[in-house]
């Protein structure tokens, strides 16, 4: 038995299934488009059926896309003031489901935890890196071969992920006075 999706004769009778997964939604959203402008996939993955306007993906690509999945369901998450996994929290929604259903349980919560999707390469982050000299690099610790790698990531219109350290002194160099950032 569902709530938004019916049990009908002809369709799987798990209706219910479909609902839970309706909150999380988002987790396999989120990976394909992040698939998509990270280059893992691509459109060539793809082989066009026929008439009935169905694609088909290749089994490498899947592994990838997969993988890059289940990663998302890997990540992390506060909840309840500790971290946990996305697979996890939402074994324990189905869980407080369940007590709900059986009027064990008063409340349920699907709103918590929410999903941040910020994304760590803003417009301000991009161009202070398009603006960064090598002397400035190399004074905040950055190499010359990281520097070279994210001017190049900066200058595609795609997403790109940063390691914590590198982001915190992109950060700190963006606090120091401008006498000390000046532009070659």
């Amino acid at each position: 038995m569902g709530f938004p999706h019916e049990f009908s004769g002809h369709q799987t009778k798990q209706s219910l299934v479909y609902d839970l997964q309706e909150p999380y939604r988002w987790l396999a959203d989120v990976s394909v488009i992040v698939t998509f402008e990270s280059g893992v996939l691509d459109m060539k993955d793809f082989n066009f059926l026929g008439g009935d306007y169905r694609y088909h993906i290749e089994v490498e690509a899947k592994r990838r896309f997969l993988q890059l999945l289940k990663d998302r369901f890997n990540s992390g998450v506060k909840h309840n003031g500790k971290a946990w996994k996305w697979d996890t929290v939402i074994l324990n929604k189905t869980q407080e489901l369940g007590r709900f259903l059986l009027d064990k349980s008063g409340q349920i919560d699907f709103k918590e935890p929410h999903p941040s999707l910020q994304r760590s390469d803003t417009e301000e982050l991009r161009k202070r890196i398009l603006e960064l000299t090598q002397i400035q690099a190399k004074e905040f610790g950055i190499g010359r071969s990281t520097l070279h790698y994210l001017r190049k990531c900066a200058r595609k219109s795609s997403s790109f992920a940063l390691h914590q350290c590198t982001l915190k002194k992109l950060v700190r160099s963006t606090s120091l006075p401008n006498r000390r950032r000046g532009v070659q």
